[in-house]
């Protein structure tokens, strides 16, 4: 099935459809990020990331968001 096909059926779906195919992308998205981000903290890709934040706190480098 082509992009063009699934747009088109995706406008013959009643508003309740269009919700539901809605709700369930967002979380479909969701767990894919979700499991991407898992899979990089697991390979130290956050390692340095984390060692800042780490460093800032440590160091006073934190202020309130105003």
């Amino acid at each position: 099935m082509s992009l063009a096909e699934i747009k088109t059926a995706i406008e013959r779906l009643s508003f309740e459809e269009r919700a539901e195919l809605a709700a369930w992308l967002h979380g479909w998205k969701d767990d894919e990020w979700d499991e991407q981000r898992k899979r990089d903290i697991a390979a130290g890709k956050l390692d340095a990331v984390l060692r800042e934040v780490e460093d800032d706190i440590e160091a006073g480098r934190l202020r309130d968001m105003p």
